[in-house]
């Protein structure tokens, strides 16, 4: 097996095995053993600094993602990359912290006194800026140098396996709340430090720098992949983080909670896709470098069909068993329900337009990115501004559906105007036929009083329903070769 799927191979089992210690935390254990308020000062935090780290990255990631095989030279330190690397981060750390402490006072101004909670935490913003921006700095310079696993250990599952220790510690009354959040910036920070050691045990810590390297040509290419890096970054994280705090700035910190924690129900539906952009990006790259249109055109259409038919199935599932999460949350959180729904319909819809940033980001327009990012972030806050308010957290979901809808038909608009690229047919309107069948019929079950019971049935009726007709319709490749490969191993085991 080569270097890159073993690696690809580890990387997606860490993540799925996050994933699921992620929902132990924060689908059961978070809303179970923390008020909405303090749910909410976690959710800011985490939001303040994911958005101000990647302004404080200043875009170098970018250029270590496409630049640094330029660099790469283990004899000579790879050219005193990492030196670079460093300087910039440093710098853009330094100025991510002064425009947080001017803005910080506005930051924590609205929201009533619910808010009070989370401006006695909010320097915490601070140490969670400084380890993401380095993490994130060194997991991509361990990307380059082909160690793409280590990250993704340290992040997806070391992190959350220490979270949910320390998570045990608040359950089993050893720390309270105080010791809690410091603890769990600790879990944030301490893959940074691992990964760290791990680089200088691999010998890949060259911190001298070297003069005279880096020509005019190499410096305009930094400036430019950088500087449109900054804005791609910047707007990604804003856009994922900006609801919740408006929610925040426009309802309170209370909500904020609430809404951090239902939108994560939402999210479960793009699980699927993740996998396979991470695969689909090479695959798009190697064919722009070599122009084959048509291989595109292929893996753009299987993509969108695929990701749309284990996204609905993933919808109707939750949205099936909607009275049935509520059961499992506290009863304040019943105010998320329509979260769940318009953020599950969020993701369906990206899944729906497949990888279309991705096959942007790797084409001779990259450059349209950012500014349809930027267009994106201005929708969302706009959209915020005015729905919150009259809907309050479903307002701020509605908001994330209006812009998203905007986005990836630009997204669409600029692959057809510029490539002639679209992967629509008929096809796509048969899964939303079964599952709108699926869940009817999932509705007529009446609740069977037994939590888990209940569950099992509805979600068998759902499948048995939904995935023979994509069978029998032949929708999606990938399913059908999974029940062809499942039919001989259940033969062999009669």
């Amino acid at each position: 097996m080569g270097v890159i799927q073993n690696q690809t191979l580890r990387g997606s089992l860490y993540s799925y095995i996050g994933v699921l210690i992620g929902f132990v935390i924060t689908g059961l254990l978070l809303p179970e053993y923390l008020s909405t308020a303090e749910n909410g000062v976690i959710k800011l935090l985490l939001s303040y600094s994911i958005i101000f780290s990647q302004f404080a990255a200043l875009g170098f990631n970018s250029i270590t993602t496409r630049l640094f095989t330029y660099f790469r030279d283990k004899d000579k330190g790879h050219n005193g990359f990492l030196f670079i690397g460093s300087i910039v981060t440093l710098a853009g750390i330094g100025l991510s912290i002064m425009v947080f402490y001017f803005l910080k006072d506005i930051l924590i101004s609205r929201g009533g006194n619910s808010n009070d909670l989370f401006s006695y935490y909010a320097n915490f913003v601070i140490p969670l800026i400084v380890c993401q921006t380095i993490f994130n700095f060194l997991d991509n310079y361990a990307k380059v140098l082909f160690e793409s696993v280590i990250g993704t250990f340290l992040k997806e599952l070391v992190q959350r396996l220490i979270i949910l220790g320390v998570l045990f510690l608040l359950i089993f009354n050893i720390i309270d709340f105080e010791q809690f959040v410091l603890l769990y910036v600790i879990a944030i920070a301490l893959p940074t430090v691992l990964l760290f050691i791990y680089l200088g045990q691999k010998k890949q810590l060259h911190f001298k720098p070297i003069s005279g390297f880096i020509s005019k040509d190499l410096s305009r290419s930094m400036f430019s992949v950088g500087s449109f890096g900054l804005i791609i970054g910047f707007s990604n994280m804003a856009i994922l983080n900006i609801d919740s705090i408006m929610v925040s700035q426009l309802v309170g910190l209370s909500e904020t909670g609430i809404y951090g924690i239902t939108f994560f129900f939402g999210t479960l539906i793009i699980i699927p896709s993740r996998a396979l952009r991470k695969i689909s990006s090479a695959v798009y790259a190697d064919s722009w470098k070599s122009m084959d249109m048509q291989n595109i055109k292929d893996v753009y259409q299987k993509s969108a069909l695929n990701q749309f038919v284990f996204g609905l199935l993933l919808f109707v599932g939750i949205w099936g068993n909607i009275d049935n999460v509520f059961e499992i949350l506290p009863k304040e959180y019943e105010a998320g329900k329509y979260v769940i729904f318009f953020i599950g319909l969020v993701n369906l819809i990206d899944m729906l337009s497949g990888n279309t940033v991705v096959i942007i980001n790797t084409s001779p327009k990259y450059r349209y990115l950012s500014w349809i990012l930027l267009i994106h972030l201005g929708i969302v806050v706009i959209s915020n501004f005015l729905f919150i308010p009259i809907w309050g957290l479903t307002g701020a979901a509605i908001a994330s559906f209006v812009s998203t809808c905007i986005y990836a038909l630009i997204r669409f608009m600029v692959l057809y105007r510029f490539y002639k690229l679209q992967p629509y047919n008929w096809k796509f309107i048969l899964p939303v036929l079964i599952a709108v069948l699926s869940y009817a019929l999932s509705t007529i079950l009446p609740d069977v009083g037994y939590l888990i019971l209940d569950i099992i049935l509805r979600s068998t009726i759902i499948l048995i329903i939904y995935i023979p007709l994509v069978y029998i319709l032949k929708l999606s490749p990938e399913l059908i070769a999974a029940i062809e490969g499942f039919i001989p191993f259940l033969k062999a085991r009669k």
